[in-house]
């Protein structure tokens, strides 16, 4: 029988050092090693005060985590996610799909955006997530922003 990974999720501020070593050392291994595309992950972004954190641990290592970004833009509260890998060994299993639907249910109605992946962009489609500009290249790879709530998303001009 294999065990069910546990789902956590931590204000910024309130994560331990060990399990912040953990989340980013698991972004280090898929990112900038396995997608060998040195950027800079430390941004500055995941101790914010209202960032939050989503992982999935299984026999108590680190196997899948998100960054849940809070933004005010204009006055207007949205969020942002990002930072989201599983590591290899875990793949195939659901975890993307459960650690999204996690923060999404504490995003609610509220605008969400997403840089992705371009390849990705059918798997957040299932998740609500639309188009928002065009396809663009970050760190050598390319990506689309994504959109889910907060009115109509951005539509490419009829030509």
């Amino acid at each position: 029988m294999v065990a069910m990974a546990s789902l956590r999720r931590s204000w910024a501020l309130d994560l331990s050092n060990e399990t912040l070593y953990e989340l980013l050392k698991l972004r280090v291994e898929v990112f900038v090693v396995e997608q060998a595309c040195p950027y800079p992950e430390l941004d500055g972004r995941d101790l914010t005060k209202e960032t939050r954190h989503f992982w999935l641990e299984e026999d108590g290592q680190v196997i899948c985590t998100l960054r849940l970004l809070e933004e005010h833009d204009d006055g207007t509260k949205s969020f942002r996610i990002g930072r989201l890998c599983t590591s290899r060994s875990a793949r195939g299993r659901g975890h993307t799909t459960r650690i999204l639907q996690a923060a999404l249910a504490e995003v609610g109605s509220a605008p969400c955006r997403i840089n992705a992946q371009t390849y990705l962009v059918d798997m957040y489609a299932k998740h609500g997530f639309k188009l928002d500009g065009e396809e663009f290249v970050e760190d050598g790879i390319p990506h689309v922003p994504m959109r889910r709530g907060g009115g109509e998303p951005w539509r490419e001009a009829a030509t």
